[in-house]
């Protein structure tokens, strides 16, 4: 699932897991057996045919692609897609309500014409600020006009699977069929085999950053078709319009755009390889990177080499965001792709030593956040909201931010949450029939199965070294808790 106008900015803001129901082809994906191209749909055997071209040959540049963008199923897919994720109207204020009383299959065939005929121009996004969950900043998000997305989407789904063959295994950030918890487990890899210093750092305004010359000279190492790049730089070009005034700059790849995140991967891609095993253990999810290394020496040298790469890019290193974390037991921790990550010791057992082990639990951002969307589900202004609304409203949040969480040691987390969301709708019953606070406890606790909120009790999986994270946990206490 891309962010596209959401609200959650670069991405996921890992408080949620989503499920997308359509993958595009990845390099997970093994290529598919003769005769396999037949059970799958005309899109996505355009992908496979294309991923397996450009894994055969590395150095080829693909000159014909511009026609699979304007091809019907393609955007049909694409609309799809952005149906899916729901946004809100770029700058013409047009809806995807608006979009289907008008008629997807007319707008289908006027991007279809304007793309054959050359035509088609993108609009200025709309730009929005958002707020960083747990923090008082706030994100600048883009916000492109439907019809921009739905051809965005089409780029997106010819272009990915090409990139996709050379994308190398250190990138986990906006990838089909890779996920944060896939970037998580080498930490705990790294940690057990004794990788225990952690250089932390975030790329400085990474997505207004990106020089557009450089970005469009990454693309050109595998494509070469004139009007497709022609395309990737009207988008460029469109700009933002802010407050009435459209600013057009060269650079920056306008977060919140479908086509973004590949193409920031595509940019940072050239840091991914230049990258040498020598610096330590280094893994990256969009513009946050990470570094596990065995020595203090290693770390500084990493961090070093590390900002030298960034900048030969145009880009830096937040200084807010970048340090050096020795990872010593009850020592301090990293907080990485909404987890806390901490080296603890178990508690020992009769014939049995306490084991040192990388634990994650939610950070404190991530807590934080939890309870501001709680608290707001059950602020005094809903007190009209029929209780049971308020209720399916909670579960649908705690369903999925537990959904990404359970897959660490959060259980005490998990606790503390749920005891909030108790507390809250609690207050909020009592509010609601002006009563005190005890009175709400007694409703909820005395109705049998809590009005219906859900339990957060035995979902929690711990991560274990070497053990694919779905898995779970055959010990007691966590991975049964």
């Amino acid at each position: 699932m891309d962010n596209t106008t959401t609200g959650e900015g670069k991405g996921r803001c890992f408080v949620h897991a989503q499920v997308d129901k359509e993958w595009p082809v990845s390099a997970v994906c093994a290529s598919p057996a003769p005769g396999v191209e037949r059970r799958l749909d005309a899109v996505r055997a355009l992908q496979h045919a294309l991923y397996r071209a450009a894994k055969a040959d590395p150095e080829r540049r693909f000159h014909a692609l511009y026609d699979k963008v304007h091809r019907r199923d393609v955007l049909q897919r694409a609309w799809s897609q952005v149906r899916r994720n729901n946004g809100a109207p770029g700058i013409d204020q047009i809806t995807l309500a608006e979009v289907e009383e008008y008629g997807v299959s007319r707008l289908l065939d006027e991007l279809e014409a304007e793309l054959r005929a050359g035509t088609f121009r993108p609009i200025p996004a709309r730009r929005v600020f958002i707020p960083k969950p747990g923090t008082q900043e706030r994100r600048p998000l883009s916000i492109p006009a439907v019809r921009d997305r739905v051809v965005q989407a089409a780029v997106k789904i010819v272009l990915e699977p090409v990139f996709e063959a050379d994308f190398l295994p250190c990138s986990f950030g906006f990838r089909p069929k890779r996920a944060a918890h896939d970037g998580l487990q080498v930490l705990v890899n790294e940690s057990f085999a004794g990788a225990r210093w952690v250089v932390e750092t975030d790329v400085a305004d990474c997505f207004g950053a990106i020089p557009h010359s450089g970005l469009m000279s990454a693309v050109e190492e595998r494509i070469s078709d004139r009007r497709l790049l022609s395309l990737l730089r009207a988008f460029l070009r469109a700009g933002v319009m802010e407050q009435g005034t459209v600013r057009r700059p060269v650079t920056g790849t306008a977060q919140g755009g479908v086509i973004s995140p590949l193409m920031c991967n595509v940019y940072l891609h050239r840091l991914d390889r230049a990258w040498r095993g020598a610096y330590g253990t280094y893994l990256r999810y969009a513009d946050d990177a990470l570094v596990m290394c065995r020595s203090k020496g290693q770390a500084v040298a990493a961090l070093a080499r590390l900002t030298v790469l960034l900048a030969e890019l145009g880009l830096r290193p937040k200084p807010a965001k970048t340090r050096i974390v020795q990872l010593t037991a009850g020592g301090e921790g990293v907080d990485f792709l909404g987890f806390h990550h901490r080296l603890v010791r178990s508690r020992a057992v009769p014939g049995r030593a306490g084991v040192t082990f990388l634990a994650r639990w939610p950070s404190r951002k991530a807590m934080q956040h939890a309870r501001d969307r709680i608290r707001f589900m059950t602020m005094r202004a809903r007190l009209a909201a029929p209780v049971e609304q308020v209720v399916q409203e909670i579960n649908l949040f705690l369903r999925g931010w537990a959904g990404y969480f359970r897959y660490g040691n959060s259980a005490h987390a998990f606790d503390q949450i749920r005891r909030y969301a108790v507390m809250r709708l609690a207050l909020f019953i009592a509010k609601r029939h002006q009563r005190g606070r005890a009175w709400g406890f007694a409703q909820i606790y005395c109705s049998g199965d809590d009005l219906g909120l859900i339990s957060l009790n035995g979902i929690v999986v711990a991560p274990r070294p070497h053990r694919a994270w779905r898995e779970k946990s055959n010990t007691a206490g966590e991975g049964r808790r």
